[in-house]
């Protein structure tokens, strides 16, 4: 059979390409935003004003993915801003993934825009891997209207660095012999798991370039940048051992927080939002059959000051109300009054135990039995009829109708885009 063969796909500049894609094709646009200076960003207004994604023109003025709006207008003032729209990024994102399937099932979801696909089996069905990927990447073109880039190499890490070679629209290899030539003069800072702080350490070691790294002494990275010296001389070195993982790993945690649009100044606004952090992270947990035993809580304010605290529960949970109650005394404790941009509430030590039992307490009268039944008639409430079907009571109050009952995660206003609001060139 031969070596491994992995292929590494990435859309390129997902978010900007599926948006310029649905524009031309079903709204009739005759301006490709990724031809333009143009950019993915949030809604300042709501305090999520970041370029989520830019189009290389944009990119020739310096912007960058990450930086706030304000700074890319600096920039360049005539940048094209489109809202970002998750509900089609979810559309495309597995549209390109069942194309991907069609050509082996071994497919690893990286994030929404990357896959890793493990073609070793499949070595004998088809041609050469390059011709192979160039088919791949042509059929994405032509059927779905957007671009992508595919690295070839028999690793995983290999196959993603080949992956960032020149784009768009580009297949890459990057065999452990094409190491020396291909990778060991890039940057340092090209190399995966190097990011900036880390590249700076390396340069004031006086290493500058991947193949530089990989010739460094391991035990002196390891002195200086710990097990992360370790793995990224592994990783100079092409090795990487890990597979493809077709079937998800499940969760060793879940977590939801939301970036308030106003400053919250009040005990029971905070205690609002943390309401409905805690309808979506029990609503997580019970889809996927878990339960948690710790619960955190992170409160960020308006200078950007951030803390947070944790607690171990009773018994393992997945009921709403009490993972907003842990959150609520977590959250009286950490709090001084100062007001507040970003609430977060974060769970761990995971059980998936169907069978798990309740430790009953004499001081504690509280019907959990009936918690639970309350919590699944919800879900499925919600499952058939939509998210706002059911509300609690407090959410409907007109004061609070300015936070949304189920927070956290892609909020409901860059889920979806009224586009008839919008001039489409």
């Amino acid at each position: 059979m031969g070596r491994r063969l992995i292929f590494h796909m990435d859309v390129n500049s997902a978010f900007l390409s599926w948006e310029a894609s649905y524009r031309m094709n079903h709204l009739g646009a005759a301006v490709d935003l990724r031809e333009i200076p143009a950019a993915i960003g949030g809604d300042a207004g709501l305090r999520h004003g970041i370029i989520l994604a830019k189009s290389i023109p944009a990119k020739k003025y310096g912007i960058q993915t990450g930086e706030s709006i304000a700074e890319a207008k600096q920039k360049y003032p005539g940048l094209y801003l489109a809202p970002p729209n998750y509900s089609l990024y979810e559309r495309c994102s597995n549209a390109f993934v069942k194309l991907a399937s069609e050509y082996t099932p071994e497919i690893e979801k990286y994030s929404i825009d990357e896959i890793y696909m493990d073609m070793t089996e499949m070595q004998s069905l088809y041609r050469s891997p390059e011709k192979t990927a160039r088919e791949i990447a042509d059929r994405i073109r032509e059927e779905l209207g957007f671009t992508v880039n595919i690295g070839i190499s028999e690793n995983k890490l290999l196959a993603k660095m080949a992956s960032d070679f020149q784009k768009p629209d580009r297949v890459h290899t990057l065999y452990i012999e094409e190491i020396p030539d291909k990778m060991w003069p890039l940057p340092v800072s090209e190399l995966f798991f190097v990011g900036r702080a880390t590249a700076k350490k390396l340069r004031n070691l006086g290493i500058h370039t991947i193949g530089e790294l990989a010739e460094t002494d391991p035990q002196l990275l390891r002195k200086h940048l710990k097990k992360q010296g370790e793995v990224i001389w592994a990783f100079a070195n092409g090795i990487d051992c890990s597979e493809v993982q077709s079937v998800p790993i499940p969760n060793k945690g879940y977590g939801n927080s939301t970036t308030i649009a106003f400053d919250v100044a009040d005990r029971e606004t905070a205690r609002m939002v943390l309401l409905a952090l805690a309808e979506t992270v029990g609503a997580r947990l019970r889809k996927d059959g878990a339960r948690i035993s710790v619960v955190s809580v992170g409160v960020k304010d308006f200078r950007f000051y951030y803390c947070s605290h944790q607690m171990q529960l009773f018994n393992a949970t997945n009921i709403t109300n009490e993972i907003y109650h842990a959150a609520c005394c977590l959250f009286d404790e950490i709090w001084d009054g100062t007001p507040i941009r970003h609430l977060g509430i974060h769970t761990s030590k995971v059980s998936r135990d169907a069978e798990t039992c309740r430790q009953l307490n004499l001081f504690d009268g509280t019907d959990y039995c009936k918690w639970e039944e309350m919590d699944s008639t919800i879900d499925h409430i919600r499952a058939f009829h939509g998210n706002d079907a059911v509300k609690r009571a407090v959410f409907g109050a007109v004061e609070n109708q300015k936070i949304d009952h189920m927070s956290g995660g892609i909020s409901r206003e860059r889920r979806s885009v009224d586009y008839s609001r919008l001039n489409i060139d």
